[in-house]
């Protein structure tokens, strides 16, 4: 029997993000129906974040890939980026991938999200840094 967490993404994206990674994001949200064909089938074999109408999550299951203008000190446009859905194990190499292909376009370093055991009350943060990303354990600190 598999273990489950909630898997947290949260981030803002530069605005120059390449379609590539936009479609990539699309489908692992569940807000396009094809796979790009740029994706590697073994690191991505299914999309990470659809959204169920059955998630065991309180609140559900939420995908959000949106433009937004935000005062950054540069003035240019972001996409923000939210996910939030119940997963099992199964998908956590993925999630790897996948923070692997959003990292080098964070716009502001940082907290990126988490995932947590469905039991546990102690979450794993990942950061975005340096065009990469790393688990942060609970109870270890991250200068962002």
């Amino acid at each position: 029997m598999s273990d489950r967490y909630e898997i947290v993404l949260s981030c803002f994206l530069r605005g120059d993000l390449p379609e590539s990674a936009l479609a990539a994001l699309r489908w692992h949200l569940g807000l396009a129906a094809d796979c790009p064909e740029e994706l590697d089938e073994e690191e991505h074999p299914w999309p990470l974040f659809p959204v169920s109408s059955h998630s065991r999550l309180p609140g559900g299951d939420v995908a959000i890939l949106r433009e937004a203008e935000m005062a950054d000190g540069l003035d240019r446009p972001l996409w923000e980026l939210f996910a939030r859905n119940y997963g099992v194990d199964d998908n956590l190499l993925m999630l790897d991938a996948l923070l692997a292909l959003v990292a080098p376009h964070v716009a502001v370093p940082g907290y990126g999200g988490h995932l947590r055991h469905e039991f546990g009350t102690e979450p794993t943060a990942f950061v975005f840094r340096d065009g990469g990303h790393a688990l942060v354990p609970p109870g270890a600190r991250s200068e962002g």
